[in-house]
């Protein structure tokens, strides 16, 4: 996965197990969890009191404090350069017009009904790939104009599933 810091500095970064590997090094700290979102950390003989100020989930980014200092951090993964590569990606402006599948895969259920609103990051619908259930959300706030696809029926990759007005 990729971690920017302060939308400056950019990381590899790959958790295996105990393992923390980051732009190819191994890394090993000491991490105690002192309460909930405050964690102790001694790296490379340095300490370190780290504080989860904030955290949005649906846009996989965080503020942390370390010792004092906020630091602004966004995560992606290989699903978010899946959806950029498909203009599905946050980073878009304006309204979305369609979503489309972003891999083959059957449609376990649609969640949402033609007509409706529907608010970014809202579940539209579930999509069964590689024996995984992935839900699909919406990339931005709309109305769902058609729904071009039912339950049980099996979708290509770039299938549009969903017309936005």
């Amino acid at each position: 996965m990729k971690v920017k810091v302060n939308e400056h500095y950019d990381f590899e970064v790959d958790v295996t197990g105990k393992e923390l590997m980051v732009d190819g090094s191994a890394v090993r700290i000491d991490n105690r969890d002192i309460a909930p979102g405050h964690s102790h950390v001694i790296y490379k003989h340095k300490s370190y009191h780290m504080e989860l100020v904030s955290e949005n989930k649906a846009d996989k980014t965080s503020v942390v404090k370390v010792n004092g200092h906020t630091y602004q951090v966004a995560i992606s993964d290989q699903y978010d350069l899946l959806l950029k590569q498909l203009g599905m990606d946050n980073s878009q402006s304006g309204k979305v017009k369609d979503v489309k599948a972003p891999m083959p895969g059957l449609v376990l259920n649609v969640l949402v009904e033609e007509g409706q609103e529907v608010n970014k990051g809202d579940n539209l619908l579930v999509l069964e790939a590689m024996k995984m259930e992935n839900i699909i959300k919406s990339p931005s706030a709309g109305l769902v104009k058609k729904i071009t696809v039912i339950k049980g029926v099996k979708v290509e990759k770039n299938q549009i599933l969903i017309h936005f007005a």
